[in-house]
């Protein structure tokens, strides 16, 4: 699946994804500062290989917010949070610390927390960081184009 984020003038930017059955489909990002938070998925999906949020937009689901949760799914969306956080607040958070905060928003909510180890931790990391690269040379008007 092609996703192409365009970035926006105004208070949003958008995330266009193209299925290899050629369906197309869009979604608003709100701007946040950092990367669109469904880059961020992008990044943990891809580096994880787990299901979330874009590979069930990839499978066929509507790129919207009324998908039912499931277990993996659910465990990558708290995953993203705490990246998102962690980019917020200049994206250094030692990893033990950002693991222990996962934990802990997956007891909280009820929700399987996926099996993850520093090194993922740290690859994650890694491809946020060349994302948040890429995307702060797009000037408004432009797009980057990414595969899931």
């Amino acid at each position: 699946m092609k996703a192409t984020f365009t970035k926006g003038k105004g208070k949003f930017d958008k995330l266009t994804v193209e299925r290899s059955d050629g369906s197309i489909d869009s979604l608003d990002c709100p701007k946040q500062r950092i990367i669109p938070h469904d880059m961020v998925h992008l990044a943990v999906e891809g580096t994880l290989r787990k299901r979330g949020f874009m590979a069930r937009v990839k499978a066929g689901e509507p790129a919207n917010f009324t998908m039912q949760g499931d277990h993996e799914s659910d465990g990558v969306e708290r995953l993203v949070e705490v990246f998102q956080g962690d980019a917020w607040s200049s994206g250094a958070t030692p990893i033990p610390e950002m693991l222990e905060l996962y934990r802990v928003t997956c007891q909280e909510r009820a929700c399987p927390p996926l099996d993850l180890s520093i090194e993922d931790m740290q690859a994650i990391r890694a491809r946020i960081e060349d994302l948040d690269r890429q995307w702060s040379l797009v000037p408004v008007g432009g797009f980057l184009d990414l595969v899931l």
